[in-house]
């Protein structure tokens, strides 16, 4: 036999669950063709893996690379932690389906400091062209839910209010064309602006479709509250699965392990085929508008609310009065025009500036208009902390996600490391998961979520996304301080059977495609 690339030497942690084996993988035409001893086979590219394991390419159900995903540095992050597919439009908000040139200046602007600028896409686009735009261009495979707060753009503005029949017919005729150009679901973002006006009724509605015939394609929320108030989200996550009949998969669940796994269990002992994405941190990151202003700036409305924020400056001080608990937890990753402020807290950044941290936050987001980013540190991981976060992985419904934004000069560590975390820290060092569990939460439970078509095994007929880990080595390196450093101990990863990663390094090979779900 010959093939096109041969894998030898490994131990093979297929995605099954099944203990891990020694074996060759032998991969022609794209797809995995032997897995076995292959001591007399020829190759065209030999990758010696003695002494490391073979896994399935590992899927981040939750990156913001709708713009970077074409970016080498982006692409080399995540190969570098064994990942080969990113799915997009997270949190409600991307670039399709758009019909009108504002709602595509909302679907770029509001989320500026989470998924960048398009390089390729400058007006109204369908979900089908976005999709399209994929393929070819990056080593990447990309995965897209419908976004459902770009959406409702579309169809009602930034209006502040839940949606009446009509607009709710309309935006579910955007979901069921979204759905048959190619889309593996739909996202919500119950914290951002417009998506927080609606309610449960608009999201079950819009949420019907995703049964039968789509044959179950999941509901993806971040949700309308976490941590200690995590009972209010999941409770509405509940209604609108039963309403809808949907799947459910949470976005980045995170607080107390002892308030968050009995909501778990409960919305499944209602019949709820609830799953959910974690990243391996204690801290988050997201757009500083959401953090700071108050629900009565029209944040979805970037000129009314630069308006408001010049002209009720009185008023904002009195809103952030008393807020001194807040400005500490705050660092700047992503702040246009005060670049110089990017890995600061925004205290020590106001203390250069020579004002108050609420006044600099009011200048930070009237000057760029509201694209700034920042990483903060959460006050509801309750004394649990690290503990919290292990529990929650070792749950049956958990994936990996990293919520990965590379936007900005200092973004959060977690693009670059989650997974190389989870494989080196969690995995190896603290044993929370097996190599062969691992394989299953981050490989092979995502293929089956989004129904990505023979992926997440290392089986004959399998599409080779493969990646050579080496367990001994495998680690993240980016940190809060340094984080943008890419991770170790996976020097070797195919996409569709093309080397993407060799001796660590990008071969600059670019097969990744599109995926539809089937």
């Amino acid at each position: 036999m010959t093939f096109d690339v041969l894998i030898s030497g490994g131990r093979v942690v297929d995605g099954t669950g099944a203990p891990a084996f020694r074996a060759d993988v032998g991969v022609r035409g794209g797809r995995i063709e032997a897995v076995g001893r292959l001591d007399a086979a020829g190759a065209a590219v030999r990758i010696d893996a003695a002494g490391r394991f073979v896994l399935p390419g590992l899927v981040d159900c939750h990156a913001h690379g709708d713009a970077v995903v074409f970016d080498p540095l982006v692409q080399h992050a995540a190969l570098r932690q064994g990942v080969t597919t990113f799915v997009l439009g997270q949190d409600g908000l991307s670039f399709a389906p758009t019909t009108s040139p504002a709602a595509f200046a909302y679907a770029s602007h509001y989320f500026a400091a989470v998924n960048g600028p398009h390089p390729h896409v400058d007006g109204p686009v369908s979900v089908a062209d976005l999709l399209a735009g994929y393929d070819g261009r990056t080593a990447l495979n990309t995965v897209y839910l419908l976004p459902h707060a770009t959406i409702r753009f579309d169809v009602m503005g930034a209006a502040e209010r839940a949606a009446d029949e009509d607009e709710t017919r309309a935006m579910l005729r955007a979901v069921e064309t979204g759905l048959a150009e190619g889309a593996a679901g739909l996202s919500s973002g119950l914290e951002y602006a417009p998506g927080r006006y609606a309610d449960a009724a608009e999201l079950a509605a819009l949420c019907q479709p995703l049964g039968a015939p789509s044959g179950g394609l999941p509901y993806v929320t971040h949700m309308r509250a976490y941590g200690a108030s995590a009972p209010v989200g999941m409770a509405e996550v509940v209604e609108i699965a039963r309403r809808s009949g949907a799947a459910v998969h949470v976005s980045h669940l995170h607080g107390p392990a002892s308030t968050l796994l009995p909501l778990v269990e409960d919305a499944r002992r209602r019949g709820v085929d609830l799953t959910f994405d974690t990243y391996p941190y204690l801290r988050a990151s997201t757009i500083l508008a959401m953090v700071a202003l108050p629900p009565w700036v029209p944040a979805a409305d970037p000129g009314r609310a630069v308006e408001m924020l010049s002209s009720e400056r009185e008023r904002l001080a009195g809103e952030w009065e008393g807020r001194d608990d807040l400005w500490p937890r705050i660092t700047l990753s992503h702040a246009p025009g005060f670049e110089w402020a990017e890995g600061m807290t925004l205290p020590a950044a106001a203390a250069e500036y020579g004002v108050t941290a609420a006044e600099f936050c009011r200048v930070l987001l009237m000057t760029t208009r509201l694209q700034a980013g920042c990483v903060r540190a959460r006050p509801d991981e309750g004394p649990e902390g690290e503990e919290s976060v292990r529990a929650v992985m070792r749950d049956p419904g958990h994936t990996g996600g990293s919520d990965g934004i590379y936007v900005g000069g200092h973004p959060h560590p977690r693009g670059f490391g989650a997974f190389a975390r989870y494989l080196g820290r969690h995995v190896r060092e603290l044993g929370d998961l097996t190599w062969e569990q691992a394989a299953v939460h981050l490989a092979s439970h995502p293929a089956r979520r989004f129904r990505l078509p023979d992926r997440g095994l290392v089986r004959r007929g399998q599409v080779a996304d493969l990646a050579v880990a080496d367990p001994a080595t495998v680690a993240d390196t980016a940190t809060y301080e340094k984080p943008r450093s890419l991770a170790v101990g996976v020097d070797d990863v195919l996409v569709g059977g093309v080397p993407v990663l060799r001796g660590g390094e990008l071969t600059g090979a670019v097969p990744g495609r599109a995926l539809r779900p089937v």
